[in-house]
């Protein structure tokens, strides 16, 4: 026996706001927020710390004190460096010509000094270096100068 063909049955749709668009969210209650706020607040102050400890330890800072010019083909630059007595330290110098071109360039390493009886302990130590150029340059500078095996990293 069969039965008659009967018209399809479907359900009502739903059509709540929450199955539309989703249910309403759930808010953090104050401790929540308070606790949360509290590990970003220590996390940035933790942060903070390590930044600035980390770049005092290996701090390497310098100063351009002159420059002279010989002739065209020699500059001599004097400048200052500033780092831990123990530490070695490269630093390139450049010479420029009247309109910024760089024509002369020299890497030179520092050795470490000894933490002798100065004001700061042998931190500073002057340097005088002479560096070939291919024209007449009017001004001598420090470009950058590091820690070598610092992942090359410059200052």
């Amino acid at each position: 026996m069969t039965s008659p063909d009967q018209p399809a049955h479907s359900e009502p749709a739903n059509t709540s706001l929450a199955n539309r668009y989703g249910a309403k969210k759930r808010r953090l209650s104050p401790a929540a927020k308070r606790t949360i706020g509290g590990a970003a607040l220590a996390a940035g102050i933790g942060f903070m710390a390590w930044v600035s400890t980390s770049n005092s330890l290996t701090e390497v800072s310098f100063k351009d004190i002159g420059y002279v010019t010989t002739d065209a083909t020699l500059a001599e630059v004097d400048f200052q460096v500033t780092r831990e007595p123990g530490t070695s330290v490269q630093c390139a110098i450049k010479a420029l010509d009247s309109k910024y071109a760089v024509v002369g360039w020299k890497v030179v390493g520092i050795p470490p000094s000894e933490a002798d009886g100065t004001a700061d302990g042998g931190r500073t130590v002057s340097q005088r270096v002479p560096v070939r150029t291919e024209s007449q340059s009017v001004s001598g500078v420090v470009d950058s100068c590091w820690i070598p095996g610092d992942s090359g990293q410059k200052m």
